[in-house]
């Protein structure tokens, strides 16, 4: 049966207080009894929870199988193998030194750049003159307060000096826009998919042992390619558009899923209006610095009449923009588990995905690979704010220049 790292700790937690009151003998039974019932894999679970020999909780377990009757014999204190901590004083520092080199031992340690493993860590202590195995090296680990770790995305970088401002700036324009009656989005890009028969991070509910088979390697299908979900989501309204594309994520792309929500969605619920405010990401087919971007906004600011507003997000801060939990987040959740096979697959998925007021969904092909030169740039009707003009500005259509 599976055996969870809860079992171990529960383990460690029992042994610590019961252990020390036995005897030798009580103590290996004890140990014997816990591995029989955990089955298959017990007698390591169990070593480790008490940082015992194996060969310990083996012994135990062949006493009670061998159905012995109970013996008074407990040898005397202080007999049996001394730990290695005691017999070689320098073990538990020389293993310091290998596994943090930069604070306790040598920057050029054989180990500095490879995997540190028990074995591979036992293999060099030994080779330093301390011999041990790999089984002790981990016990010592634990007895340091190490254990095995992954790495943990937790490092932003150093905070832009605007950054609060650049928030405080953009919630003005919102609070703005809102009480005017004019439409304020959020748009970006989600993360792009395979298409095809691959994993899909998630689980679903499925008849037992049998999971979707799928593929084992991720490389691209060169037919269907990957998915590039670019959405748009109305603040004020809590009503999400998404448009599949099929090629590139482009600045044309993104603006052409801005112009259909507006044509199909956005002028019905607001007629009227004269004004939009984007929010954005810095980066990515919508980033501040991206011309493309701006000449393609110029150009839906003159077919549509509207003043379009941007505030980019601060560098270094994404995950707050509010389409990633709003929108994106409940895709992810409607397909967890799913293989995108198709993207017609992807559209019936992000269509059946559950919000107050639903999504819509478009599937198109965008063109990429478009140069904007400089006296084109410089013809846009693009008007820079006072503060942080690069990541705030208005297009306005030529009419109302």
């Amino acid at each position: 049966m599976a055996i969870g790292v809860g079992v171990e700790a529960a383990l460690r937690a029992k042994f610590d207080s019961l252990l020390p009151h036995l005897d030798e003998r009580q103590r290996r039974l004890t140990l014997g009894a816990e591995a029989r019932v955990l089955g298959h894999g017990g007698v390591k679970l169990v070593a480790r929870a008490a940082g015992a020999s194996p060969t310990t909780v083996s012994r135990g377990v062949a006493e009670l199988e061998a159905g012995e009757a109970p013996s008074p014999r407990v040898r005397q204190p202080g007999a049996g193998r001394k730990l290695q901590t005691v017999t070689d004083p320098g073990l538990a520092e020389a293993l310091l030194g290998l596994v943090e080199p930069e604070e306790r031992g040598d920057p050029m340690s054989p180990l500095r750049w490879t995997t540190k493993s028990t074995r591979a860590l036992a293999t060099e202590l030994t080779s330093t003159g301390h011999p041990v195995s790999a089984w002790t090296v981990a016990n010592l680990l634990r007895d340091q307060g190490f254990s095995l770790q992954a790495n943990a995305k937790q490092v932003e970088g150093s905070a832009h000096e605007d950054r609060d401002t650049q928030f405080r700036y953009l919630n003005d324009q919102s609070a703005t826009h809102v009480a005017a009656g004019q439409p304020v989005i959020s748009v970006d890009t989600k993360k792009k998919e395979l298409v095809g028969l691959y994993k899909n991070g998630g689980r679903q509910w499925r008849p037992a042992g049998d999971p979707v088979r799928v593929n084992v390697h991720d490389f691209a299908d060169p037919e269907l390619g990957k998915a590039n979900p670019y959405g748009v989501y109305d603040v004020t309204a809590n009503d999400g558009w998404v448009s599949v594309g099929t090629d590139h994520d482009t600045a044309a792309f993104a603006v052409e899923t801005i112009r259909r929500w507006f044509e199909q969605v956005g002028s019905h619920a607001y007629p009227g209006v004269d004004r939009l405010l984007i929010c954005a990401d810095g980066g990515g087919s919508n980033g501040y610095r991206l011309r493309a971007w701006k000449t393609q906004l110029a150009a839906l600011a003159e077919e549509t009449g509207l003043a379009i507003t941007v505030c980019h997000l601060p560098p270094g801060t994404s995950k707050w923009n509010k389409i990633e939990h709003r929108l994106f987040s409940h895709i992810s959740m409607s397909w967890r588990g799913r293989p995108l096979t198709s993207h017609q697959v992807i559209l019936d998925l992000i269509g059946a995905t559950t919000t107050r007021t639903g999504l819509k969904v478009h599937d198109s092909v965008y063109p990429t690979g478009i140069k904007i030169s400089d006296n084109q740039m410089a013809a846009l009707p693009i008007t820079r704010h006072d503060f942080h003009g690069d990541w705030n500005y208005t297009l306005k259509p030529h009419t109302s220049q």
